[in-house]
C-alpha cells in the first residue's frame, strides 16, 4: 500500500533562480541536491520537497504544502522579520488576525512564495 512509503511535495516555480532566492534567503532552506531539472530540500524526519520549473506554477488556489510547527506565533514572527508577508483571510470558517487563524483544534497561517504558490504553517491542538 502506498501509505507505507514516504510522500514528498512538489514546489512548481516559473523562475527557479528567483524561487531559490526566496526559499534559501527568506525561509532559510539549504539545498540537499541541485540538478538542471530542479532542487531538492530536506526537512525533519527525512521528508523532502522538489522544486522544479514549470509554466503552470502558482495556478493553484489551494495550499501547495504545509509545515507542522510547535509554536506558530514564533515561526510567523521570525518569517515576518525575514520579509515574508502572510495572507489575511475573512471567510466562513477562517478569519485571520495578524496572519494567523485560530480554531479549537489548532492554528494556521498562509503565505505566498514568489511564484504565487500558497504555503501554510500549521500548529495542532
Amino acid at each position: 500500500m502506498l501509505q507505507g512509503f514516504p510522500m514528498y511535495a512538489y514546489i512548481p516555480v516559473k523562475d527557479l533562480a528567483r524561487a531559490r532566492e526566496f526559499y534559501e534567503k527568506k525561509l532559510g532552506f539549504r539545498p540537499m541536491d541541485a540538478t538542471s531539472i530542479g532542487v531538492t530540500y530536506e526537512f525533519a524526519n527525512g521528508t523532502r520537497c522538489f522544486m522544479y520549473p514549470t509554466p503552470n506554477a502558482g495556478t493553484s488556489k489551494a495550499s501547495q504544502a504545509f509545515w507542522e510547527v510547535a509554536d506558530l506565533e514564533r515561526e510567523v514572527a521570525d518569517l515576518k522579520r525575514r520579509g515574508v508577508s502572510f495572507e489575511e483571510y475573512d471567510m466562513p470558517g477562517i478569519k485571520t488576525v495578524n496572519g494567523i487563524a485560530s480554531a479549537d483544534d489548532g492554528k494556521a497561517a498562509w503565505f505566498k512564495d514568489t511564484e504565487g504558490n500558497i504555503m501554510a504553517l500549521i500548529q495542532n491542538g
